[in-house]
C-alpha cells in the first residue's frame, strides 16, 4: 500500500497497520522521509559534499590567487597613471571608480561564460548523467538526474564579487597613498 501526503504520522500509520492486522501477519511500514533522511547521511553522500566543498574552496583560492597576481603586476604601471590623472583633478573617490569599472567588463563576460558554460553542461549532461548510486544507495527506488536552477549561478555570480573585490583591494593602497605634489605641466 503506497500512501502519499504533506506529512504523514509515522506513529499513527503504525498504529494503523498493527490495528488491520489480522493475526500471524506482519506487515512492515517504511516511510520514504525516513528513509531518504537514513539515506542522507551515508559516508558516500558526506564524502562527495565533502569532495565538492573542498573543490569549490580550491577554485576560489586560485582564483583569488591569479587576480591578486594580475594586481601586484599591473600596480607599477598603474600608480603613475593614478598620480597623473590626480595631478590633472582627479579625485581619489573617481581613482578608485576607475579600477573598478576598468575590471568590471571582464569580470561580466566571465561571469556570463560561466554561468552559459555551466547551463549548457546541465542541459547537455543532464538526462544522461544518472546520480542514483551516489544519492540514493541501495537500490532504493527513484532515479536523481542533473537540473539547471538558481543554484547554478551562484559559482558565476561569486567570481563577479570576488573579481570586484580584487579591484578594490587593489584600489583601497592606491588611493591613500600620497601623491607627490604635481602640476599639470610637470606631466
Amino acid at each position: 500500500l503506497l500512501l502519499s501526503g504533506a506529512s504523514p504520522d509515522p506513529a499513527a500509520l503504525r498504529a494503523a497497520v498493527r490495528a488491520h492486522t489480522p493475526p500471524g501477519a506482519h506487515p512492515t511500514t517504511v516511510l520514504r522521509g525516513e528513509v531518504r533522511a537514513r539515506l542522507a547521511d551515508a559516508p558516500l553522500q558526506q564524502g562527495a559534499e565533502r569532495l565538492y566543498g573542498a573543490a569549490t574552496a580550491a577554485g576560489a583560492g586560485f582564483a583569488l590567487l591569479a587576480l591578486l597576481l594580475d594586481g601586484l603586476r599591473a600596480a607599477p604601471e598603474r600608480a603613475p597613471l593614478l598620480d597623473r590623472l590626480r595631478a590633472l583633478g582627479m579625485t581619489r573617490r573617481q581613482g578608485r571608480r576607475l579600477l573598478v569599472l576598468e575590471a568590471l567588463p571582464q569580470a561580466l563576460l566571465a561571469a556570463a561564460g560561466g554561468a552559459v558554460t555551466a547551463a549548457a553542461t546541465l542541459w547537455l549532461l543532464g538526462p544522461a548523467t544518472d546520480l542514483t548510486p551516489l544519492a540514493l544507495p541501495g537500490g532504493t527506488a527513484g532515479t536523481v538526474h542533473l537540473r539547471t536552477g538558481p543554484a547554478t549561478l551562484l559559482p558565476s555570480a561569486g567570481i563577479l564579487v570576488l573579481t570586484l573585490a580584487a579591484a578594490l583591494a587593489q584600489a583601497w593602497p592606491s588611493g591613500r597613498r600620497q601623491s607627490p605634489d604635481r602640476r599639470a605641466g610637470d606631466l
